[in-house]
């Protein structure tokens, strides 16, 4: 840098300075992603062993001390109690043992990869028997979505349809005041909802009813980041991709459930699953469109307008600080300073008049 002419310096400086954004995004997206998926390893996945007698409880303790802390192992009177509980999406598998022919209930819908942890745990259950293990599914995936990650994609979609929107609501936006801002930050939010709600149904058909729904959830989720992010890019400037960034996709994605649910993903991802947006939007569509919403569904709902809430309040604390900017910008200078500004302009007339300026 010292070889360089002293014109350049600056110029070099201010490209090096924002460089540090771009590269805090690499060093942040490889943690997060890395931390989130590189190991996934089941812990307390809950999953049952149907029927009653000392053979059940037997088979039972058998797996959770085989499993450890890997399985959360319980025991339900019958199938009929195994699907209320695996609909309700409190189990991820139900083993329903059989002299003849061993079954396994799931719900993929729930999980597609807990599904397959559960499935292989009982294939050598089974195995061990001498029996081979039918899987019975009680939430067919649409065909085009059969492993039902799909809707995680959609969120993947909308999530940056909304930051990227940020980035131009704050800066060629930034003439306009905020509730103008806010009112194009709905608007913005209502075309990414109507787009992820054409690509989840007559595009790409990762559903086959409840589009409505799916819309309307996605308007919630979309509007949230938008108005959080357009009040962070008044207190936050430049730092608002990098910010954004580390909300919506890095901490989101990696706790959303749409790879590994939390049971597969350890302590501080499934922590943040109970209450970040992606959770609230991803876990609620699984509710709405393949449980009946009778899985905390109104629970995931509240959570998304809990962050839209959360935007609204950042919002107005952005509009007050940007009248305070204005006012303070706009205040009349000290009379101190007055005096020494008509003090001096005769002076400096005087000097122009001097050198024939």
């Amino acid at each position: 840098m010292s070889s360089l002419p002293a014109a350049s310096r600056p110029a070099l400086r201010h490209v090096l300075t924002h460089l540090v954004t771009p590269l805090l995004m690499c060093l942040g997206m490889g943690i997060a992603y890395l931390s989130a998926f590189h190991a996934p390893a089941p812990h307390q996945l809950p999953v049952a062993v149907v029927g009653q007698g000392p053979q059940t409880q037997v088979l039972a303790q058998t797996l959770k001390d085989k499993a450890g802390d890997g399985l959360d192992v319980t025991t339900v009177a019958d199938t009929d109690a195994a699907r209320t509980r695996l609909l309700d999406r409190e189990l991820v598998a139900a083993y329903v043992p059989s002299a003849d022919a061993p079954t396994l209930l799931v719900a993929s819908a729930n999980s597609d990869t807990s599904a397959t942890v559960a499935e292989k745990v009982f294939t050598k259950v089974a195995t061990q028997q001498g029996k081979p293990l039918t899987v019975q599914e009680l939430t067919p995936l649409p065909a085009g979505d059969p492993t039902g990650q799909g809707l995680f994609f959609l969120m993947v979609a909308l999530s940056i349809g909304s930051y990227g929107s940020v980035a131009v609501l704050g800066a060629a936006g930034a003439a306009l005041g905020m509730r103008a801002r806010a009112l194009l930050g709905l608007g913005v939010a209502l075309v990414v909802s109507l787009f992820g709600a054409a690509l989840a149904g007559p595009v790409f058909h990762l559903v086959d009813h409840g589009l409505p729904g799916i819309w309307a959830m996605s308007w919630l989720y979309s509007a949230g980041i938008i108005a959080i992010g357009t009040a962070l890019h008044t207190f936050l400037g430049r730092w608002t991709t990098l910010t954004m960034m580390a909300l919506f996709v890095m901490l989101n994605f990696t706790s959303s459930g749409g790879i590994f649910q939390p049971e597969l993903q350890n302590g501080f991802y499934g922590a943040l699953h109970a209450f970040w947006n992606g959770a609230g939007f991803l876990e609620g569509v699984r509710d709405h469109v393949y449980f009946g919403g009778r899985a905390g569904f109104g629970g995931h709902v509240a959570t998304l307008f809990g962050w839209l809430a959360a935007g609204a309040v950042l919002l107005l604390l952005a509009a007050r600080t940007e009248r305070g900017r204005a006012l303070a910008a706009a205040r009349p200078q000290p009379v101190e300073k007055a005096v020494e500004k008509a003090v001096d302009e005769p002076a400096e007339e005087e000097m122009e008049e001097a050198v024939g300026v």
